[in-house]
């Protein structure tokens, strides 16, 4: 099946481009399926496990540690928030109400 490209307009090319790469997608997905099955396939019949061969998977060093908190809601002092990630709403609230960051630290 050939396409002509030539005689497509703008849109219609964006739109073959499109298909043409969601398609080039779902045909890599289906390759790396039937790879992941043929690999379990070899391990079975070999007497292995995944982890036998590979190992497990290594933790970032990062992974599990808590970081204590940099700034505490005078209003619930429950609620905290080390400085990292997203701000939490009530540290929003507080700044827009006059407060500034020095004022909220633990």
């Amino acid at each position: 099946m050939a396409v002509d490209i030539k005689n497509l307009n703008h849109n219609q090319l964006n739109d073959l481009i499109t298909k043409a790469q969601s398609r080039q997608s779902e045909l890599r997905k289906e390759k790396v399926f039937k790879l992941k099955e043929k690999i379990h396939a070899l391990l079975k019949a070999e007497g292995f496990t995944f982890e036998d061969v590979f190992g497990t998977r290594a933790k970032s060093k990062r992974a599990g540690i808590t970081v204590a908190p940099k700034y505490r809601n005078p209003a619930d002092a429950e609620q905290t928030w080390s400085g990292r990630g997203k701000r939490p709403r009530w540290f929003n609230d507080a700044l827009k109400a006059g407060k500034k960051e020095k004022d909220l630290l633990v």
